[in-house]
């Protein structure tokens, strides 16, 4: 039998609506927050700043043109999704003349939940963002630490949220965060679940380790990824092939990513990258490495600037999947 989560998520929802980092976003909230969610994507994607209870209509109208498709706002609601402002801590007490909650007013960024699972039934993230002033203290992290924590209280493993390659601080920041890659389908996805360790990338020898934390023995070394002329070198540890099931299916996408921001190759050959098509989703990072091309050819198709720090081996175009081949009927 399977089993619903529906009740998990709202219960994981009542704790951070409860809790001292967020506030619900209450009626007359919406449009504020959607224009929020419309300065998050300026910078997101077309890299300018803009203050988003500044925003004119018609300067509004703007952006959202220039955004297309991402930047239409719904006018029907998000009932998929529960919304909530990131408080500023330095203003969360009490106003010693009034008795009024300080915190009413001081949201510093945003962040929302879906209302059900995804992946391996985790909270779907979305929409965090802090304005550039409040940012380097830790708010965001504060943010994701809640809604993790508010997971694993309902039985949930994690969350899951998205990137658009494109997005380099913000990709750069849920790494940094040690989130693990779970996929690149159609954009870059992070996770952090219980069963996957803390992790961390480290430069030796010219290489770069991906290291997972044991109690015991500190960080240990799992992956290593080097250069042989200009093809990519990835190099497996005797303790990756003891790992836990979870830390087996990610970590080459981790350090793959990891690799891509580094300017390093993700194409161990010509054979590799025949047959790229087969880590579309996620895996190994000939599939990344395929799937950056086109995250960057569709970027630029829709006139949007892209500062790629990954460099291409020109390699010809990878083979397509193969058809399906259908039965033979047998008729001669």
């Amino acid at each position: 039998m399977r089993r619903s989560w529906g009740a998990a998520v709202e219960r994981a929802q009542d704790r951070l609506a409860a809790g001292p980092r967020l506030r619900a976003v209450g009626p007359g909230e919406e449009r504020r927050f959607a224009l929020w969610d419309l300065a998050s994507l300026v910078e997101g994607e077309l890299g300018e700043r803009v203050d988003p209870d500044g925003l004119a209509p018609r300067a509004e109208r703007g952006w959202r043109e220039r955004l297309g498709e991402s930047g239409r706002e719904w006018p029907g609601g998000e009932l998929y999704r529960r919304r909530y402002w990131i408080l500023d801590g330095a203003d969360t007490d009490t106003d010693t003349d009034t008795g009024a909650d300080a915190s009413a007013d001081a949201v510093v960024g945003t962040v929302a939940v879906d209302n059900w699972t995804k992946g391996p039934s985790q909270l779907a993230v979305s929409s965090l963002y802090v304005t550039p002033a409040a940012r380097g203290r830790g708010l965001a992290a504060s943010a994701l630490d809640e809604v993790y924590a508010a997971a694993t209280a309902e039985g949930l493993p994690g969350f899951r949220l998205e990137a658009h390659w494109a997005w380099q601080p913000a990709v750069r920041y849920y790494l940094r965060r040690g989130l693990w890659v779970v996929g690149w389908k159609r954009s870059l996805s992070f996770a952090r679940m219980p069963r996957l360790p803390v992790h961390r990338v480290r430069e030796e020898d010219g290489r770069l380790l991906l290291l997972v934390a044991d109690r015991l023995r500190g960080w240990v070394p799992i992956l290593a990824a080097g250069q042989e002329g200009r093809w990519l070198r990835l190099d497996e540890t005797a303790d990756y092939r003891g790992c836990d099931g979870w830390v087996h299916e990610y970590a080459r996408s981790t350090l793959a990513l990891c690799l891509a921001l580094a300017g390093r190759p993700l194409v161990r050959g010509p054979q590799w990258w025949a047959e790229a098509w087969r880590w579309s989703d996620a895996g190994e990072p000939e599939g990344l490495a395929r799937r950056i091309e086109e995250f960057e050819r569709v970027a630029r198709a829709a006139g949007r600037p892209v500062v790629s720090p990954y460099r291409p081996v020109p390699l010809p175009e990878p083979a397509p999947p193969p058809s399906p081949q259908l039965a033979d009927s047998g008729d001669g």
